[in-house]
C-alpha cells in the first residue's frame, strides 16, 4: 500500500473507519476460526476491545503485567470482563542488570548493545561507521553512549512484553488483535504500509484493526460511545507504556513525563530514579528529570496516596 492511501483512510471521519475496522475484525476472526484474543493496555486498545467485543462478546483480553505500568493503567484492567493476567519470567531489574537500560531508541540501543558485546570486529566497524549510504550505525550524536558505565540493550521489550504473549500464543494458539496505528511513528507507519491491518503471513501473525486511526479518532470513540478508560490520561499522560521506559525521553516537551512522575507518582518516581539508577542514565544523556524540584511535603504526600 502507498502512502496516499495511508492519508486517504486517515482523513474519513469516525463512522466510517469503524465500519472499515469492523471489517478487518471479522476478517481476522474468521481466518483463526474465533481463536483469537484482545491485548489490552492504554486508551487505544480499550477502544479495541470495545469495538472487538461489540461483534464478538466471548473473545478474551490478555495483560501483561510487568511491574512497570502505571498503577491507574492496572486497576483500569481489573474493571474488564474476561481478562488473562500474563506475567514475565524476568523482572525489570534483573533485565537491565543482565541486559541493559533502554535508552533513546530500540535502534540505537541495539546497535550500541551490538557495538559492546560482539566479537565481530566486522559488525563492530558497521554498527560504527554503517553502510555505504551511512545507515544502520549509531549516530554520531550518540557514539559517547558506548562509553557509558552502565549497559545498554533493547532487550527489554522482548523480555518484559513480547516473550509472555508469544507463550500465551503457544499455550493457547490464538492470534493477537493489537491497538496500534501508524500515526504512533515511522517504523509503525512502514509496518502498516508493508502488511495493512491483517498481516496474515507475518512469522508471528498479527491484526491491527486501527491501524489507520488517528489519537483524535480514538478520543471521540470513547466519548461519543461512553467508553470508560484510564484516568492516567487525565493527569497529563498521552502515552502510557512502561513507566520506567527511557525510550524517547530526550525528544518529550516539558514536563516530560519524568518531571510530571515525580508530581503524580513520586513513589514509583523515586524507585525508578534512585533504586533502578535511571537518574543516573538521564544525567548521563543530559535529559531533566525532576531531581531539583522539591515538592512540599502535604503534595509529596497527597500523591503519594493516590498512587
Amino acid at each position: 500500500m502507498e502512502v496516499y492511501q495511508l492519508r486517504q483512510m486517515q482523513s474519513l471521519p469516525l463512522e466510517l473507519k469503524i465500519i472499515k475496522t469492523q471489517q478487518r475484525i471479522r476478517e481476522w476472526y474468521e481466518h483463526w476460526d474465533g481463536q483469537v484474543y484482545v491485548s489490552v493496555s492504554g486508551k487505544d486498545s480499550t477502544a479495541l476491545l470495545d469495538l472487538v467485543r461489540d461483534i464478538y462478546p466471548n473473545v478474551p483480553a490478555v495483560f501483561c503485567n510487568t511491574g512497570l505500568e502505571w498503577p491507574e493503567i492496572v486497576e483500569h484492567v481489573k474493571t474488564m470482563d474476561n481478562v488473562h493476567i500474563i506475567k514475565p519470567e524476568m523482572p525489570f531489574r534483573k533485565v537491565i542488570d543482565h541486559y541493559g537500560y533502554p535508552v533513546i531508541s530500540k535502534e540505537q540501543s541495539s546497535f550500541i548493545y551490538e557495538y559492546r558485546t560482539t566479537q565481530s570486529g566486522k559488525l563492530r566497524h558497521y554498527r560504527w561507521h554503517g553502510n555505504d549510504k551511512g545507515g544502520f550505525k549509531i549516530a554520531d550524536k550518540w557514539k559517547f553512549l558506548v562509553d557509558a558505565p552502565f549497559k545498554i540493550s533493547d532487550k527489554c521489550c522482548d523480555v518484559m512484553k513480547k516473550n509472555p504473549f508469544k507463550e500465551y500464543e503457544k499455550e493457547t494458539k490464538r492470534k493477537p488483535f493489537l491497538g496500534i496505528s501508524a500515526d504512533e511513528g515511522v517504523q509503525r507507519q512502514g509496518q502498516w504500509l508493508r502488511h495493512g491491518c491483517n498481516a496474515f503471513s507475518l512469522g508471528r501473525p498479527r491484526s491491527t484493526p486501527l491501524g489507520f486511526w488517528m489519537e483524535e479518532d480514538i478520543w471521540e470513540y470513547l466519548n461519543t460511545f461512553n467508553v470508560p478508560y484510564s484516568p492516567i490520561y487525565d493527569m497529563g499522560y498521552t502515552r502510557t507504556g512502561c513507566m520506567f521506559c527511557l525510550f524517547g525521553i530526550h525528544l518529550e516537551q516539558r514536563p516530560n513525563r519524568f518531571e510530571r512522575m515525580k508530581k503524580t507518582h513520586p513513589k514509583q518516581w523515586n524507585y525508578c530514579i534512585n533504586k533502578l539508577g535511571c537518574g543516573e542514565v538521564l544525567d548521563y544523556i543530559g535529559v531533566e528529570y525532576g531531581k531539583n524540584e522539591q515538592l512540599s511535603l502535604e503534595e509529596a504526600m497527597t500523591n503519594d496516596n493516590q498512587s
